[in-house]
């Protein structure tokens, strides 16, 4: 039990010192490119690739180096076109993503799942020797099923709407009370795309 409060406070001292350094300095917004996004039609369903650009803001680095995870999450919806209506939703799919820094061993580790993630790390995962490589796998999306080949009506319309972001709501309180609003927490970009007629092969 002394020990649980004890690592709820080092986690409030670590949150307010982070948020004392953010208040200190203006921070300019994030910026957060989608730079390619790539939709393919084949026979085992949608599939979409992604590359997602952005630099770690310093208080989010400066919170994974003390060992506070960050939870990214991609999130898909396939919808076919409706011209008398709202596009009507066919499919959604959601990427999880965890992002974590061991001190002792230097090691990068990121978990990615369909659903949130939580602290008990029961998802699949890689380790990286580098914040870089790590960084460049949560970025990275490739050839992720979003729907089944059929949801796909060969005879209509069909777009994606694509986003991606940094996770708040996993965050531990403290950091999550003190985010709200602050430019340098917000990593977030959307695309919607339109899901070619040509059948990929």
């Amino acid at each position: 039990m002394r020990a649980r409060v004890e690592r709820a406070f080092r986690l409030v001292a670590v949150a307010l010192a982070l948020l004392a350094c953010a208040s200190a300095v203006h921070a300019d917004p994030v910026v957060t490119e989608i730079v390619q996004l790539r939709l393919e039609r084949t026979d085992e369903g949608v599939l979409l690739s992604a590359n997602v650009k952005f630099d770690l803001p310093s208080v989010v680095e400066d919170a994974l180096l003390k060992g506070i995870p960050m939870f990214f999450v991609a999130e898909a919806v396939l919808f076919r076109d409706r011209w008398y209506w709202y596009d009507k939703e066919l499919a959604t799919s959601a990427r999880h993503m965890r992002l974590s820094y061991q001190p002792l061993t230097r090691r990068w580790r990121l978990m990615v799942s369909p659903t949130p993630i939580g602290n008990s790390g029961l998802a699949l995962g890689q380790t990286f020797d580098t914040q870089e490589e790590a960084l460049a796998a949560v970025q990275r999306i490739s050839r992720w099923k979003i729907g089944d080949a059929g949801d796909v009506d060969p005879e209509a319309r069909h777009n994606v709407d694509f986003r991606f972001k940094l996770d708040l709501s996993q965050l531990p309180r403290p950091f999550q009370i003190g985010a709200v609003g602050q430019a340098d927490w917000n990593i977030s970009a959307g695309r919607n795309q339109r899901l070619a007629i040509e059948s990929a092969r």
